[in-house]
């Protein structure tokens, strides 16, 4: 099994690293734009496996897509990160033109992967490689709410203290800090929901803990994080390539699940061989309903930034 990831920056090799680790794939590809930079960051990776013990090979290359030919699943990671004060709307003009460049290099090579975007923002990234490629929605799917869901469980796991795996929760909605809607009423400890364990102050707190998760972290660091969504692009990659039929949330195209059309949003995924293969469709309560339209509005009223490369 082969991944390439294109873009070798923090979460690129931070997603190369954990795939690695877990030997989620055979053959890893790490491809960027500057010369040497990839070549470098997949030779101190591969120097690690005498210590973890891992065999995958890791293998970095400057911008030869030629490199990357039949790959089972392609991530793409490039474009410019998240600056302290910038939201992910503005990263629109400039990205929509490298997730441009980078879909139709590698989809020329490997005409058959699933791709996985990461590039920010997101949802409206993933709504323009479909738009841009014509390929079926089961092969475009957006990172961003396992990502907001990892985060979500971390917040639960501080306010219960209790083990972060045995916590279950999940965030939908677009990814961004004002658009995503942690689910509370679905968390669960040990499979019993949180509102037993918490009272609605504490959960308030968890819910809104969550929602700038990304931003505290871009305020504290200087740029956007990489570890964990490096890790939860990996945990993405896993279901797919190893058939794991795994609920993820990711960023998918709707077509009047959860009443909403036209547009990649984040809603719980079954992930396997054939990429996005089921969406699970559930039952909102109207509070929960209210806050997703909101969110969905918001989505659409962000690709209208595409609407240039669209026209």
């Amino acid at each position: 099994m082969k991944v390439t990831i294109i873009g070798a920056g923090n979460v690129g090799a931070s997603c190369a690293d954990a795939i690695s680790y877990r030997q989620i794939a055979n053959e890893i590809v790490l491809l960027d734009i500057k010369e040497g930079f990839a070549e470098g960051k997949a030779m101190d990776m591969m120097q690690c496996a005498t210590h973890t013990g891992f065999n995958s090979v890791i293998k970095g290359v400057t911008n030869d897509y030629s490199q990357t030919a039949n790959s089972d699943v392609v991530v793409v990671t490039s474009g410019i990160p998240r600056k302290p004060g910038m939201t992910r709307e503005e990263l629109i003009d400039v990205n929509a033109k490298v997730v441009q460049s980078v879909m139709e290099q590698a989809l020329d090579h490997s005409p058959e992967a699933v791709f996985v975007l990461v590039t920010n923002p997101l949802d409206s990234m993933a709504y323009w490689a479909l738009k841009l490629t014509g390929l079926p929605k089961n092969r475009i799917i957006g990172m961003g709410g396992a990502l907001d869901s990892a985060r979500f469980r971390y917040f639960l796991a501080q306010k219960l203290q209790k083990p972060i795996n045995d916590i279950e929760g999940m965030v939908i909605g677009g990814h961004g800090d004002t658009t995503m809607i942690p689910l509370i009423r679905f968390a669960t400890y040990g499979g019993i929901p949180v509102e037993k364990f918490l009272s609605k102050e504490e959960q308030d707190e968890v819910v809104a803990a969550t929602m700038v998760g990304g931003a505290t972290l871009t305020k504290l660091l200087g740029t956007s994080a990489w570890y964990a969504p490096g890790a939860s692009v990996a945990a993405v990659v896993d279901s797919i390539l190893n058939d794991r039929k795994r609920i993820i949330t990711c960023s998918v195209l709707v077509e009047g699940e959860y009443g909403a059309n036209d547009l990649f949003i984040g809603v719980p995924c079954v992930l396997g061989k054939n990429g996005l293969e089921e969406i699970i469709d559930l039952k909102l309560n109207n509070i929960e309903n209210e806050k997703f339209q909101k969110s969905v509005a918001a989505v659409h009223e962000m690709n209208q930034g595409l609407r240039k490369f669209l026209d």
